[in-house]
């Protein structure tokens, strides 16, 4: 679709929309904004489009399918497009090559984030200009109409690939599947569908998640550009195309660290790589699990192997990630207090939990459930729990859950009235639990819009409470 001349309705001002405006300023012949909530835009209510004069809409991705605008485009035949499909129909040729950026895609429930800030973190050690965008970083719009930039690494929601039909990536992963915004897509199997769009006619490098039988079998499914290489990744001994873990290395079966393929090539020992560890060296296999899928793409894609493992040794995961944000002194050991606020449900939490030692966990939990269950959650994770308290304004989904699978754990349970001390309650009910060797881990499983203004407002809010708590009660 070309866009001269053309009007252009960008549905909803956030930093998608925004950056979808400035792209459109000069490309569309008419570009009209409307946000019900943001007084700068053109118009306040998709009541007062002048639907005749529309060529195309670009949405923002809180708007579902069913939102009676996008019903009314599709019912008059006007395309409605994500700012995904907008950039990649404006990509513009790279100054250093003559061709446009490559693009890494990199979608899945949980480990979106991690896995395509390794995989920019590797390329840029490279010496590409590999930004990170979409969900992350710079809006994908702005990123593909700079000639600077040599690759992105877009990190793709379920949301944007909805709307998103013409992308043939030079590499893509999707790193798990879990029931997550079913509301939205109206199922998991419309879910997984759309995650499933990274693989279409994508051409030098598959990744998948071979320990997930949904992601497999998308992947088996899948039809590649000819010559894509499909690589598994897995945190079990690799087969024959795999990439994955035996006797402490990361181990490639694939052929894609440069060896012959189904012939075992050692890269790297995982204890070489500190910030995917346990301070005893625990691995946190949700963060291993991102980096084999970022070390995949990145190889597959064809960057130098040392210097890529160079730069993955040093990468820290980004806020709210697994990080220590405080530490305080008992006895012979300490109560460290983590912050994993980006667990925003079960699958993620999960994983969260699972990197720690039996018993050691006070676990603050709970938000907005967006209808999920956490039976499975708890009774998998009952054992590593040494107590737990609930936040949130609604707080049933998370009670019901232990009371049905692990009713011998202490609860505390934090009024959901005042929420700007609802932290500082919460870190205290924590710390009356934890004993030296304990770990306070904010892994909440649930979104956070009820009592924050977002995840990184709730794990801003949890390191400042944690360090006054490490501060007040730590011995010195």
């Amino acid at each position: 679709m070309e866009f001269d001349g053309r009007t252009v309705l960008v549905a909803g001002l956030g930093v998608s929309g925004r950056g979808v405006v400035d792209v459109l300023r000069g490309r569309a012949g008419r570009v009209v904004t409307v946000d019900e909530r943001r007084p700068e835009a053109d118009l306040r209510s998709f009541d007062e489009v002048d639907w005749d004069a529309v060529d195309a809409v670009v949405t923002s991705p809180v708007f579902d399918p069913r939102t009676p605008f996008i019903l009314e485009a599709g019912r008059r035949g006007i395309p409605v497009l994500s700012e995904v499909e907008l950039a990649w129909r404006l990509r513009v040729p790279s100054a250093r090559t003559g061709r446009p950026a490559a693009w890494i895609g990199i979608t899945g429930t949980n480990g979106k984030t991690s896995t395509t800030e390794m995989t920019a973190g590797m390329l840029a050690h490279c010496g590409l200009a590999a930004p990170a965008a979409g969900n992350i970083g710079a809006a994908v719009s702005k990123a593909a109409v700079d000639p600077s930039n040599d690759v992105l690494c877009v990190e793709l929601s379920s949301f944007q690939l909805h709307f998103t039909e013409s992308l043939a990536l030079d590499c893509a992963a999707i790193t798990n599947i879990a029931a997550d915004h079913l509301d939205w897509h109206g199922g998991i199997e419309n879910y997984a569908a759309d995650k499933a769009k990274v693989y279409r006619n994508v051409g030098r490098a598959l990744v998948y998640n071979a320990d997930d039988k949904r992601v497999a079998a998308l992947a088996a499914a899948a039809t590649p550009a000819p010559g894509c290489r499909r690589v598994g990744f897995t945190l079990g001994a690799p087969r024959d195309g795999q990439i994955g873990v035996a006797d402490g290395w990361i181990v490639d079966m694939s052929g894609v660290a440069g060896g012959e393929p189904g012939r075992p090539e050692r890269i790297a020992p995982v204890a070489g790589f500190a910030h995917l560890c346990e301070p005893d060296g625990t691995v946190y296999p949700h963060l291993l699990a991102d980096a084999l899928a970022a070390l995949a793409l990145v190889l597959g894609y064809g960057a130098d192997r040392d210097r890529a493992v160079e730069a993955l040794r040093a990468f820290s995961p980004g806020g709210h990630r697994i990080q220590t944000v405080a530490v305080a002194r008992r006895g012979d050991g300490t109560i460290r207090f983590v912050d994993d606020s980006k667990a925003t449900n079960a699958h993620a939490a999960n994983a969260s939990l699972g990197s720690f030692a039996d018993k050691s966990v006070v676990w603050i939990a709970g938000g907005l459930a967006k209808g999920g269950r956490f039976e499975r959650l708890v009774a998998d994770q009952a054992r590593r729990i040494k107590a737990a308290v609930i936040i949130g304004a609604d707080q049933r989904p998370m009670l019901d859950a232990f009371a049905a699978s692990a009713p011998d754990i202490p609860l505390t349970v934090i009024d959901p009235a005042d929420r700007e001390t609802v932290m500082a309650r919460a870190v205290d009910a924590a710390g009356a639990y934890a004993g030296a060797g304990d770990v306070v881990l904010m892994a909440p499983a649930c979104a956070s819009m009820d009592q924050f203004v977002s995840y990184a407002d709730r794990g801003d809010r949890f390191a400042a409470q944690a360090r006054r708590w490490a501060d007040e009660h730590g011995e010195h």
